[in-house]
């Protein structure tokens, strides 16, 4: 079973996430889930952007930087919206990932990408903080792998998150299946 590094949103380290890991580590799966936030979160989204310009990038980038050394090289990188972005900063550099999650948005793709890398992605459509063409774009310009873009209808951003206007019940069932099935499955 693959070890996970997953990253949190820009609303900090929430119930939700914590919820995800349980689910995973009880398909028997182990999560590695920093607190890039040092504790603080929230449920509003600018509040989570002033956390992030407060903590500041090159913070997060670093704490996400130790969490990913902290796992073995075929770990398996997750991360949701902003932790998605994240995920983008280091895939490059982890040639024996077993894949990559990708949660309410997704990561630039990097030259050295290894091609085939299975990379599942849950998206909204439309999203309301990226336009459809950002998505279409970054489908066309994937450099060989094995994506599995899944776009949900009528919900918000993050709509796993119950504690959100964001959420869409069916689609948060449908998308949480789909990842256990994608994490057993490399």
């Amino acid at each position: 079973m693959p070890h996970i590094v997953l990253f949190h949103s820009i609303l900090g380290l929430r119930p939700i996430e914590r919820d995800l890991t349980r689910e995973w580590e009880d398909a028997g799966h182990t999560v590695n889930l920093p607190d890039l936030y040092d504790g603080r979160a929230t449920n509003d989204y600018d509040e989570g952007f002033a956390l992030f310009r407060e903590i500041g990038r090159p913070t997060i980038s670093a704490r996400a930087a130790e969490a990913i050394a902290a796992a073995p090289a075929e770990a398996v990188l997750a991360g949701v919206s902003m932790g998605a972005g994240l995920v983008a900063d280091h895939w490059g550099q982890r040639p024996q990932s077993r894949g990559a999650l990708l949660i309410a948005g997704p990561a630039e793709w990097s030259p050295a990408l290894r091609p085939g890398l299975p990379v599942q992605a849950h998206i909204a459509r439309p999203d309301p903080f990226d336009p459809e063409e950002v998505f279409a774009e970054w489908e066309g310009a994937n450099p060989g792998a094995a994506l599995d873009l899944r776009r949900y209808d009528g919900v918000g951003h993050y709509f796993l998150d119950p504690a959100l206007s964001d959420y869409g019940e069916k689609a948060a069932r449908e998308a949480r299946a789909a990842m256990l099935t994608f994490l057993a499955s490399i």
